[in-house]
């Protein structure tokens, strides 16, 4: 990810939300009988859970006193 990436999805509720968004679009896709977009969105979800959560390292803001 790029570091303005890593900026952005700092909070822990901006990954939350992304990764529930890509889910609800797949759980809607496969219930209007869209498969292809079902299983499209289905694989970003999964991405986003890899990502986000599974391999994502926060950034520690640099300590004041250090310097």
């Amino acid at each position: 990810m790029k570091e303005k990436d890593l900026i952005f999805f700092q909070p822990l509720w901006r990954r939350i939300a992304v990764t529930l968004f890509c889910l609800a679009w797949s759980l809607y896709e496969w219930l209007s009988g869209a498969q292809l977009w079902g299983m499209i969105t289905a694989g970003l979800a999964i991405y986003c859970y890899w990502c986000l959560f599974h391999t994502f390292q926060p950034v520690k803001p640099a300590d004041p006193s250090s310097r």
